[in-house]
Parts: C-alpha cells; sequence; structure tokens
C-alpha cells in the first residue's frame, strides 16, 4: 500500500543534493558544470527513488515518470544544440564582433558609467555570456574606469549589471535556456515575457548610472583603440553583417517556432563567413587550396566544435572563442540529470509536499512568485551555483504553477529574475567568486553597485502583484491538465496492478 509521504520525506533529497553540491564547490571549483553537479543530482536522485519505494511507489512507474520527464525538456535540449550551432557561424562570419565594435565605438568619457552598462549589455547579448564578457571587455572598461578616477567597486557593479542583463536575455545564453526547459515553456516565449520586468530594471540602473555619472567629467582620452583595431584588423567589419541578427527577430517576430528560426539564423551566419570572412574560413578550416573545401569545414567546424579565431591580443582572443554544439553538453546533461530527479521528487508526491508547505501562505501571484525567488536566493546561497538555484525551484513549483493556471513564461521569468542575477552577489557562489577574482574587486564591494541585479527579483515580485501581463491557462487548457493528472494517476494504479 502506498503511504503519503510526509515533509521530511522531501527534504531528506534535498539536503543530500545541497550536501553533494557544497563539496562540489570545494573540491571542484569552477568546474562543477563538467559533471560534478550532474553526478550530485543523479545522486539525491538516488536517494529520492528509495524513499518512494519505501512509500511504497513501484519502480516501473517512477522510471516511467523520470522518462515522461526528460521527454518534456526535449524541446529546449534540441533548440541549445542549435543555439551552440548558431554562436559558432556568427563568430565566423563575423556578426559577433560586428556587434562588439560597435558597441564600444559608443563609448563616451563623459558617460561613462551609463556607457558601461550599455556596452557589457551589448557583448553579453551578443556572445550569450556574463563571464566571458566581464573577463574581456569588462577588464578593460575597469581599467578605463579607473584611469578617469572612479571607484573600481562601482565601475564593476555597471559592468556586472550590463553583462547580466545580457546573459539573461540572450537566447544564446545556457541560463536562458535552461530556465524554460525546467518550467516547461519554448525559448522565444521565455524571453518575450522576461522584457516584462527586464526592461523596467535596465532602465532604473541606467537612470541611475547616469545621475552617479552626471557631475563627473574626466580629462583625457578614452584608450579602446587597441580592441577596435584588433577587430577590425581580424574581421570584415560591416554594417551589412548586421542583416543576420536583424533576419533571424524578423523571423521570431513572425512567429515562426524557434527550431527552424534559430537553423536559418545558423545557416545565415554560415553564408555570411563564406561572404564576408574568407580568411577567417581559411584560418578555422587549415585548407588553402580550395575554397569551396575550406568552406564546408570552417561552417561544419564552427557548429560542432570549438572554434578560435586568433587576432593578436590574447585577451580579446578568449571572447572570439566559440565550442558550437561540443559546448552546450555538459548544460544538456545538467538538464537530463535535473529532470531525473525531478521525475523522482515527483512521481512520489515529494516536491508537491514541499512546495504545498512553502505556498501554503501563498494566497496571491506576488506572494507566490516572491516564493519561487526567496528559493532561488535560498540555492544560491546554499548550493553556491546558479544552475541549481534554476533547477531545483523550476521543478519545485512548475506543477503548482500549472495548477493555479498560471502558464509557465511566468515561472522561467521568475527563476531568471531571481536565479541568474542574484548568484552574483553571493562571494561564495562560483559566479560571485569567479566575478571578484577576474576583475579584482570583492563581491561585496561591487554588490551594493550592481543594481540591475538588485533590482530583477523586486520587479519581478511587483510586476506579479500588480498583476501586469501575467498569462492563465483558458478553462479549456485547465481541463486538458486536471485530464493529464487522471491519467497520471491511473498510470500508478496500473503499474501497482501489474
Amino acid at each position: 500500500m502506498r503511504r503519503q509521504p510526509k515533509i521530511v520525506h522531501g527534504i531528506i533529497p534535498i539536503a543530500f543534493l545541497i550536501l553533494f553540491l557544497t563539496l562540489n564547490v570545494i573540491y571542484f571549483g569552477d568546474d562543477t558544470l563538467s559533471g560534478a553537479n550532474q553526478i550530485a543530482l543523479l545522486l539525491a536522485s538516488t536517494i529520492g527513488a528509495a524513499i518512494a519505494i519505501s512509500l511504497g511507489h513501484k519502480w516501473a512507474y517512477i522510471r516511467e515518470i523520470i522518462v515522461k520527464t526528460i521527454g518534456s525538456s526535449m524541446p529546449s535540449i534540441l533548440i541549445l544544440m542549435l543555439i551552440g550551432a548558431l554562436a559558432g557561424t556568427w563568430m565566423i562570419s563575423g556578426v559577433v564582433p560586428t556587434l562588439i565594435y560597435y558597441g564600444l565605438k559608443i563609448l563616451n568619457p563623459k558617460i561613462f558609467l551609463f556607457a558601461t552598462v550599455i556596452i557589457s549589455a551589448l557583448v553579453s547579448l551578443a556572445t550569450g555570456s556574463s563571464w566571458s564578457t566581464v573577463a574581456t571587455i569588462g577588464v578593460a572598461l575597469l581599467g578605463i574606469g579607473n584611469a578617469l578616477g572612479y571607484n573600481h567597486a562601482i565601475i564593476a557593479g555597471a559592468i556586472i549589471s550590463g553583462a547580466y542583463f545580457g546573459d539573461k536575455m540572450s537566447p544564446l545564453s545556457d541560463t536562458t535556456n535552461l530556465a524554460p526547459a525546467m518550467a516547461g515553456t519554448d525559448l522565444f516565449t521565455h524571453v518575450k515575457h522576461m522584457a516584462v520586468t527586464t526592461v523596467p530594471s535596465i532602465s532604473i540602473t541606467l537612470i541611475i548610472f547616469l545621475i552617479i555619472g552626471f557631475g563627473y567629467h574626466p580629462e583625457g582620452a578614452v584608450e579602446v583603440d587597441s580592441t577596435l583595431n584588433s577587430l577590425k584588423s581580424t574581421f570584415n567589419i560591416t554594417p551589412w553583417l548586421l542583416l543576420v541578427p536583424i533576419f533571424l527577430i524578423a523571423v521570431i517576430i513572425k512567429k515562426t517556432p524557434p527550431l527552424p528560426s534559430i537553423m536559418l539564423g545558423t545557416l545565415m551566419g554560415g553564408i555570411f563567413a563564406l561572404i564576408f570572412q574568407p580568411h577567417i574560413v581559411e584560418q578555422v578550416s587549415g585548407v588553402s587550396n580550395s575554397y569551396a573545401e575550406a568552406g564546408y569545414i570552417a561552417v561544419m567546424k564552427s557548429m560542432f566544435g570549438k572554434v578560435s579565431v586568433d587576432s593578436g591580443n590574447a585577451q580579446l582572443n578568449e571572447l572570439l572563442t566559440t565550442r558550437g554544439m561540443i559546448g552546450m553538453l555538459n548544460t544538456i546533461w545538467l538538464i537530463i540529470t535535473a529532470m531525473i530527479f525531478g521525475g523522482v521528487m515527483e512521481s512520489a508526491g515529494l516536491l508537491v509536499k514541499i512546495t504545498e508547505s512553502i505556498i501554503k501562505f501563498a494566497k496571491s501571484t506576488g506572494s507566490l512568485v516572491g516564493s519561487v525567488v526567496a528559493s532561488c536566493l535560498f540555492f544560491n546561497v546554499t548550493a553556491s551555483d546558479q544552475y541549481i538555484s534554476i533547477v531545483v525551484p523550476g521543478r519545485m513549483f512548475a506543477r503548482t504553477f500549472r495548477k493555479r493556471g498560471y502558464k509557465p513564461e511566468l515561472l522561467s521569468r521568475t527563476l531568471e529574475d531571481s536565479g541568474t542575477v542574484t548568484s552574483v552577489l553571493i562571494p561564495w557562489n562560483t559566479c560571485g567568486a569567479t566575478q571578484a577574482a577576474v576583475l579584482g574587486v570583492p563581491t561585496f564591494s561591487y554588490a551594493p553597485y550592481a543594481f540591475f541585479n538588485i533590482i530583477s527579483p523586486f520587479m519581478s515580485v511587483f510586476i506579479a502583484s500588480i498583476g501586469y501581463k501575467i498569462r492563465r491557462f483558458s478553462d479549456v487548457e485547465m481541463e486538458a491538465i486536471r485530464q493529464e493528472e487522471v491519467e497520471e494517476q491511473n498510470l500508478e494504479l496500473k503499474f501497482e496492478q501489474d
């Protein structure tokens, strides 16, 4: 006979998961995503499965729910793979370098902090990586700001704000793909819905930095010439390359499904590489006697594997490196193991028991979103990893949001508004520790000036509290959800009878 779980049954696997993740941070440091965290999820899943079986659930049923849960994430996994391919062709075509080049061009010493946020945001949007942005352009901007007399903590706050805005909104970002996978929505719906909270947050941030720097009048020229010259001498920088992202945006606006949209953007990047960057094609392919052969090899390599363009500038080279589809495999592995953990926990009702205890006082939309924000912050502090702060709360709250009639993009947006951006504010989190080390500025020094990261969680709760742009399921959709739950219950009964 099956027994109803108690709250302690749900807490035990999560407590072990936090323990394993903490040990991973201690022993593996920044390399936790390469496998340590995935194994932690599998070990915690094993503990959860043992508890589920002890409560009377059949292993065949638990396995069926795991397979079903993994299956629900397959669209996101496919998109993530294509995103890796797109990043590769956009790099060798010069699309990403062109976006970086024009971003640096807008630098104005009189509004340095304001410009720093914009430049960091543009670069992070183009690359999908806050870490690469901070380690390259961010370091350069910090040096420029110090030379102008700005406080290094304020400069770091501006860099972090812009970099994490881009990381949060870029379709190339792994967290931007991870959040909708956990919540059960698609990438473009997620990005569109995030704009509701992210645009006000970054607008307020820009105004604050504009006010801070408004009365400051730095003397002397700002030297970004070396980076601009490196980009210009390595790539054929031309406004024509902007047609590629414009085309992709137009295709998305036309409501073309994500997979064909990204594939079209990837192919356009490959075509533009052949037209505008023949020297890069030759460098990447290593073939010089046949351009057709070189083009095929370069485009294929950029789509599936690591490609690095040599600009002659060691610091810039890091930003000009992409990992293709292969670079997405660790994140895909994380998604699969997270879905295994979520499936085990859901099969025995363990996640439901935990979320019921957390949200029993959350009667309104705002308080429900606040519960997710608090959970994400809790996992950023305890698990020290932004991926886990998205994965675990995402699986914990997905069913609850559906049962209350909220479409999954509300949950996916909240995961990014809290899990992604607050990770860099925690000194012992992998994000906070890495950015502090790269910039040479302690986390607690720059954290008060990372206005975007501070504002975002509060903006998420505020927007939810006033009910703005909150999408709900229709009565027909809610009936379908209830029918799914009935079918799941019948499935368990079937396995028990067998």
